[in-house]
């Protein structure tokens, strides 16, 4: 499996204006900058990015879990926040804080906990990050 995408950057670091274009077409020429980046304007950045792949990653490892298990989630809602930092090199990215809410009938709390526990550490996306990766849950 290779999924590819494209950056391109047109101008300075701060002042300039960069497009990102996924294969599958989700982003096509998505614009994003310096201000969407360290300045919370609209428009997407990488760590958002990031943050969107981590959630989808980890509850789609967490579905599969629970189908071997022979349960199956009525509802598995996860959020992602990407925290980073500044160190002597730039910037860094040194958490992924992931927050689970979850509906799945019959679930026993304690088998639940190890599947959570197993999806966080073996999705590929949690696999790929060098950082803390916190995780909370709630199940209905």
């Amino acid at each position: 499996m290779i999924r590819t995408a494209t950056a391109v950057w047109n101008g300075t670091g701060r002042d300039g204006k960069g497009r990102l274009t996924t294969d599958s077409g989700v982003l096509a020429d998505t614009a994003y900058s310096f201000v969407t980046r360290f300045e919370n304007e609209k428009g997407t950045n990488p760590e958002e990015l990031i943050a969107a792949a981590h959630a989808g990653c980890f509850t789609m490892a967490l579905a599969f879990g629970l189908q071997k298990a022979g349960l199956t989630a009525t509802e598995l809602k996860t959020s992602c926040a990407i925290s980073g930092e500044r160190d002597d090199v730039g910037f860094k990215v040194t958490k992924s804080a992931l927050t689970l809410a979850a509906t799945v009938p019959g679930a026993d709390r304690e088998a639940f906990a190890g599947l959570v526990k197993t999806a966080k550490e073996t999705c590929p996306i949690s696999r790929l990050l060098n950082a803390d990766i916190s995780l909370d849950w709630t199940l209905a």
